[in-house]
């Protein structure tokens, strides 16, 4: 899985983010010295697939916060992010901000003071449309709360010169 991480033309700044098991958000405020943006593409509550079901550890039709968004740091987008979320599980006021607010995900779980920890299931490069002809590093990764899925979310970092900060 981390095989990702040492190929040559994946750049310093992009092996942090990606390899962290803490706040991307954070990160890249630090790398670039400028706010992220949060900017939701879609968000949406829909029903479990079974996949779905799978992936929380949670019932086939169960609620589910899809949410599809980019961080964007002075104008460059850097990470396109997909997360789910069973409703369920989440308390209310993290679900609240959750659903409302184009706020970074490990902001929301710090202001709430939630106690999570981020299991990386899966780190690889892939094509994603979304940044054109661009190799991207994708992961996956579950954000666990009370020793159950919270989230599941893939972050895909687009391979080149916008890291090379």
């Amino acid at each position: 899985m981390w095989d990702a991480l040492k190929r040559p033309d994946v750049p310093a700044c992009l092996r942090i983010c990606a390899g962290t098991d803490g706040s991307v958000t954070q990160l890249l405020e630090v790398l670039t010295g400028k706010t992220v943006v949060v900017k939701t593409l879609e968000q949406s509550v829909i029903k479990a697939t079974s996949d779905i079901a799978k992936l929380l550890d949670i019932e086939v039709g169960d609620e589910v916060n899809s949410r599809l968004v980019t961080l964007d740091a002075g104008g460059t987008i850097y990470v396109l992010a997909k997360s789910l979320a069973p409703v369920k599980r989440m308390p209310q006021a993290v679900r609240d901000d959750l659903m409302r607010a184009d706020i970074p995900i490990g902001r929301i779980l710090r202001e709430h003071k939630l106690e999570t920890r981020r299991d990386i299931l899966k780190m690889e490069i892939v094509r994603q449309d979304f940044f054109g002809n661009i190799p991207v590093l994708s992961r996956e990764y579950r954000i666990i709360y009370e020793n159950k899925v919270l989230m599941w979310i893939n972050e895909c970092f687009p391979v080149d010169d916008r890291w090379k900060m």
